[in-house]
């Protein structure tokens, strides 16, 4: 027998738990608006403080499946959830699977009967439970369930958390592919490639919602957009866009449509599609909200990755999964069940240990968003809304910085990549999805703007974007084209480098970053000259006191080497570097001896380690180790004066900021508490201070800086910047 319906809350209590929730979020914008006519300035946050209101942040977090979230977005969604800022998450599928909620080798397994409509439910039961906790402390607390209209003639399930009604999980009850690899035309991918003209959904046991619905490919497009209206977010979350293709080949399809069919990848085709949904909601809601930040994380390709979380971390995110996975079999009153027994307690040490043990962005970070402008004033350079945005001194060394001024570009991912040019010109670079359209395929691609001028107040001002294309043509290959990392060689010349599809590095160059020659591949590592190494995107280059343009890039092993002849020359592999097996993103520091350092995470552990390479030897070693403070994803690092000092900072297990100078050996770390997406950006001001910047999670630039010149100088107050996007400047896309 079917439980009977969670009780229907009155429409009072709906506006109190949902109309009060959108009217913060509007006042939210306005202070967001308002706090840009001044810069704030605090000293550094007191213990368990962080610096960045939640007032002035919302998350949006677009998800497949139940548990997607938990696996691979903590811990970033559960710092975000504890911050007390309004949270939407939003489930697109039922997750039904095959309808038996038991353990995948329990015994008696297949004799479990099928009940889609009840594993459903028992699925949305753990992510409450997992949420509850998360927020409050308490997995069982309660809360208030109801139908809402996000589209005319179309309803869904909106789960209110009652003990913090700014929290809330909306659920969408499509059916789901229920197929990881096998093309399906009735799923996700289908919707979004034309397979089938709609999807209808799955009603799970007792949902308030009262029939069946069919959406259109448009249809759920508006009704994620709508979710972002109601919630005006500062962060979307998003699975990965991008996956990376495996070399096996997709299982065998009943379904006669080909196009689902395709390469097969390592990441859930809900995953990939629901990511494709939710860049399109964003792409048709960006025209009238608040540019978000967005974030993409990587799905089941993380297990075929070094685990980048220490153990610490990882049994937290297990925890949580465990509570979802209704492992200690608790009572909540629903005869469907009370979480998803596929998982059940085996997240840190069964089937799914790798997704627990790892967490990811697609986009690596940028170790070079931060840059001197001609004149010496600082320039920081990020994404919001698919928009890149500059924020620039107020004058050389001053600490402040304008308000954030449009520099142009369209459906921008991840960070800005900033070359500065042997005559003081900056030039952007960075990545974009086209999505697809009347003449437009589904395709991925790099751009570059160059520095045309500037404005009477001092901002950089540049050209319109221009495309680089992609090092592959095909428009499936290229949408799992990297990141861009670049340099500007002593003559002039910039080059750009980027990961293929195949796990090769792809090179182009330009005179003064004009006239870019064809994308070309560079040669793998000595000992296998003709085929690269499987690359990770996470690449930096850099420019040494020779003038030697060195590449690296991390692998699922190792930290390739490419290093040029001669000055200014596209380089070529250079020795095995015997490096320790990477955690991620690697970044390159040159000093002016002519040594070059690298400075990365290594795997399981998370600690930041610094390799140096010797002009005079060429040979790479791990010079020092840093404090361990948790974290993951790239260690951001700059040269500071030329006496072999330079300047880190790394997210920590808060996901907060952490910095240190270091010279022989890293100096103590230093806490800054700015919760900040990506990496944050370091740099030399005018005056010959380190300096620390990072994007908070409510859009605005946070900076930080030494007290005074010095390998032992401490870094003062942290400062919120001017926040408002308001000034128009640069060229369109």
């Amino acid at each position: 027998m079917s439980p009977a319906p969670p009780p229907r809350v009155s429409r009072r209590r709906l506006l109190q738990a949902t109309g009060g929730g959108v009217l913060a979020v509007t006042v939210g914008a306005g202070v967001w608006a308002r706090l840009s006519d001044d810069a704030r300035t605090t000293g550094p946050a007191g213990p368990g403080r962080p610096l960045t209101d939640p007032a002035h942040q919302s998350f949006v977090q677009v998800i497949a499946h139940a548990d997607d979230g938990l696996y691979f977005m903590n811990p970033d969604l559960e710092q975000s959830l504890r911050s007390g800022a309004r949270s939407v998450t939003v489930c697109l599928t039922g997750g039904e699977a095959d309808g038996r909620n038991t353990g995948r080798h329990a015994p008696g397994a297949a004799r479990v009967p099928r009940d889609r409509a009840a594993f459903s439910r028992a699925r949305a039961n753990g992510l409450r439970a997992a949420h509850a906790a998360m927020v409050t402390g308490d997995p069982a607390a309660r809360w208030d369930v109801a139908a809402l209209s996000l589209l005319p003639g179309f309803e869904v399930e909106l789960q209110t958390l009652r003990a913090a009604p700014h929290h809330q999980l909306i659920f969408l009850e499509l059916v789901e592919s229920r197929a990881v690899w096998q093309a399906r035309a009735r799923s996700l991918r289908g919707l979004w490639l034309g397979a089938t003209a709609t999807l209808p959904t799955l009603r799970p046991a007792g949902t308030p919602v009262k029939r069946q619905y069919h959406y259109t490919r448009d249809q759920l497009v508006a009704t994620l957009a709508a979710v972002f209206d109601r919630a005006g977010p500062t962060v979307v979350r998003t699975l990965d866009p991008n996956a990376v293709h495996s070399w096996k080949q997709p299982p065998a399809s009943s379904d006669r449509d080909p196009r689902p069919a395709g390469p097969r990848y390592f990441d859930h085709q809900d995953h990939t599609a629901s990511a494709y949904f939710a860049q399109a909601a964003l792409a048709a809601y960006g025209v009238r909200g608040r540019p978000p930040i967005v974030e993409n994380y990587l799905g089941y390709e993380a297990a075929a990755l070094p685990h980048d979380l220490d153990l610490a971390t990882a049994r937290r995110k297990a925890r949580l999964l465990s509570l979802y996975g209704w492992a200690d079999r608790r009572a909540c009153g629903d005869p469907a069940g009370c979480g998803d027994l596929k998982v059940g307690g085996s997240a840190l040490n069964g089937a799914s240990r790798d997704w627990t043990r790892s967490t990811r962005l697609r986009a690596p970070g940028s170790n070079a968003w931060l840059r001197p402008a001609r004149d010496g004033r600082l320039a920081a350079f990020a994404v919001l809304g698919g928009t890149a945005y500059c924020w620039a001194e107020t004058r050389p060394g001053s600490g402040s910085f304008h308000a954030p001024v449009p520099a142009g570009g369209a459906g921008l991912q991840g960070q800005i990549h900033v070359v500065r040019r042997p005559d003081g010109a900056l030039q952007l670079f960075a990545s974009r999805t086209v999505l697809p359209g009347r003449n437009a395929a589904h395709r991925r691609e790099l751009l570059t703007a160059p520095q045309t001028g500037t404005a009477a107040d001092g901002v950089p001002l540049f050209a319109r974007w221009e495309s680089l294309g992609s090092p592959d043509p095909d428009p499936v290959r290229s949408l799992e084209t990297g990141f861009p990392a670049a340099v500007a060689a002593p003559d002039g010349t910039v080059h750009v480098f980027v990961r293929t599809w195949d796990g090769h590095v792809a090179h182009r160059g330009g005179p003064h970053g004009r006239h870019f020659s064809p994308w070309q591949r560079l040669e793998g590592p000595v000992g296998t000259l003709t085929v690269s190494p499987r690359i990770v995107d996470g690449l930096d280059a850099c420019v040494d006191a020779d003038g030697l343009i060195h590449l690296v890039a991390p692998t699922v092993g190792t930290v390739h080497h490419w290093v040029s002849k001669k000055p200014g020359q596209v380089p070529r592999p250079a020795a095995a570097t015997g490096l320790p097996q990477p955690a991620g993103p690697v970044s390159l520091v040159p000093l002016a001896d002519g040594a070059v350092r690298a400075v990365f995470r290594r795997s399981a552990t998370a600690q930041v380690l610094i390799a140096e390479r010797q002009r005079t030897v060429g040979a790479w070693r791990v010079s020092a180790r840093c404090a361990a403070v948790g974290g993951y994803g790239r260690v951001a690092a700059a040269p500071i004066g030329s006496d072999g000092r330079m300047v880190l900072a790394a997210r920590d297990d808060a996901g907060e900021v952490r910095m240190a100078m270091a010279q022989d050996g890293p100096r103590p770390w230093q806490r800054g508490r700015v919760a900040h997406t990506a990496a944050a950006g370091v740099a030399q001001d005018a005056v010959g201070r380190a300096v620390v910047v990072a994007l908070g999670l409510d859009g605005r630039l946070y900076t930080a800086r030494q007290a005074s010149v010095g390998q032992t100088a401490r870094f003062g107050g942290w400062r919120a910047q001017a926040a408002s996007p308001e000034r128009a400047g640069g060229g369109p896309a």
